[in-house]
């Protein structure tokens, strides 16, 4: 092989990252290697990229496998000493041409092969320029990294550090080189998008950010949020659900749980109250808006009406796009001191909180047929419509902007037509 490849797991940040990294590693001169761009939110994700490492080394011995990432950062130790790393760069490190340049040659030791600081000594976010995002139509734009609040469950701010935001202008003149690179929609992403600002003159909020670059780069079609803290959304961002168009009717919210006790043992700063309160007002605003969340089944303690409460809360909340996460114990977190529940009954919870979820989806898309919709289309001979549901287009070609009539659905994507009027 010759060239840079990138295996990315995890989240869109770690996307976006993915394609400085390559950019940053290519100029620095680094050939014949192979980036994996690792995630630590579960112990699983650290173990598919375990086994991505094995798994490369087998297809290109030659190759020199350089890994970072947030598992990277957290646990470096445990990359440094796998025979077929020849490097393991921190999550900042990983950003720098300077960093690339510095490698070690093949056949050092593991106290060598790192190049990891201390993420919490890192105070800025630089702004990384890029035009493109490798195999996606949705550009994916960082505002934000690093997390300032401490969830029982979660590793990430040791690995991401604390919040920090890249400067509103340089967020601007990104967004401006992604849509003449072609992009109609832009995804803003961050560790913890919603307190973006804090660290900034001024304190923008993110409900700001977006509002000026709506306004400075009008050729913006579609503008989506990847994921946010319902606790912290501000009236910008209110104003925005209630009369921006362009900003897409579809929210991802960190809501974890449904049960009230169980939320205050995770740490997390709302209730099962605030949750529903949410989405009903965003419901009042915009009728179309949809929601998806990220839910954690059988964290410590939780009983079988904790359990319960968390499937009502997705039904009661209408969460159309439900991500569950069995609760994996990260070493080093409070909730892994807690008292554990049997693996076999974490992922039978896992499995009826999914079942929970696909319900309340076929029932949106139950909803979904009959009307007009706007949809993009991806590179998978699918497309996403405003409010982000899936839709089976076949013949349309990555990066068009199609009306359709949407005709029927399988119980997990709608089916469709071209409607008449088309858009360009």
């Amino acid at each position: 092989m010759s060239g840079v490849d990138v295996i990315t797991f995890g989240c869109r940040l770690n996307t976006y990252e993915s394609e400085v990294m390559r950019a940053e590693a290519e100029q620095a001169g680094l050939d014949n290697a192979i980036l994996v761009n690792t995630c630590a939110v579960t112990g699983e994700a650290v173990r598919q990229a375990r086994q991505a490492i094995r798994r490369a080394r087998r297809d290109k011995p030659h190759a020199r496998i350089i890994v970072t990432g947030c598992a990277a950062q957290t646990e470096s130790a445990t990359f440094a000493e796998m025979a077929e790393v020849d490097a393991v760069l921190g999550n900042e490190e990983k950003l720098t041409r300077t960093s690339y340049r510095a490698l070690p040659d093949f056949g050092v030791s593991a106290e060598e092969k790192l190049r990891v600081n201390d993420i919490m000594s890192v105070t800025e976010t630089a702004p990384q320029m890029v035009r493109h995002i490798d195999g996606h139509v949705r550009a994916f734009l960082q505002v934000q990294n690093g997390c300032d609040h401490r969830c029982t469950f979660c590793i990430i701010p040791y690995g991401r550090g604390n919040s920090r935001s890249v400067p509103m202008g340089a967020v601007v003149d990104q967004a401006r080189r992604l849509v003449e690179s072609g992009y109609r929609e832009i995804v803003l992403t961050g560790v913890d998008a919603t307190s973006y600002g804090t660290d900034l003159p001024g304190q923008p909020s993110l409900g700001v950010l977006a509002k000026t670059i709506l306004k400075q780069v009008p050729e913006i079609l579609r503008l989506r949020l990847s994921s946010i803290d319902s606790i912290e959304a501000d009236d910008h961002l209110w104003d925005l659900i209630a009369d921006e168009p362009r900003f897409m009717p579809h929210l991802h919210l960190s809501l974890q749980h449904g049960d009230d006790l169980i939320l205050k043992r995770m740490k997390r700063r709302h209730s099962r109250a605030d949750a529903l309160a949410f989405v009903d007002q965003a419901r009042r605003l915009r009728p179309d808006i949809t929601f998806g969340a990220d839910m954690i089944a059988g964290f410590p303690t939780e009983t079988e009406e904790m359990a319960e409460n968390a499937a009502t809360l997705a039904e009661e909340a209408g969460i159309s796009f439900l991500h569950v996460f069995p609760y994996s114990p990260r070493p080093g977190t409070p909730a892994a001191r807690m008292p554990q529940l049997d693996r076999r009954l974490v992922k039978e919870r896992a499995a009826r909180l999914r079942a929970c979820g696909e319900a309340v989806l076929s029932r949106h898309l139950d909803r979904m047929v009959g009307t007009q919709q706007m949809i993009l289309m991806e590179n998978t001979g699918f497309a996403h419509t405003e409010n982000f549901s899936l839709v089976a287009a076949p013949g349309l070609k990555p990066r068009d902007l199609k009306r359709v009539t949407i005709t029927g659905h399988n119980g997990r994507h709608l089916e469709m037509r071209l409607a008449t009027a088309q858009a360009a």
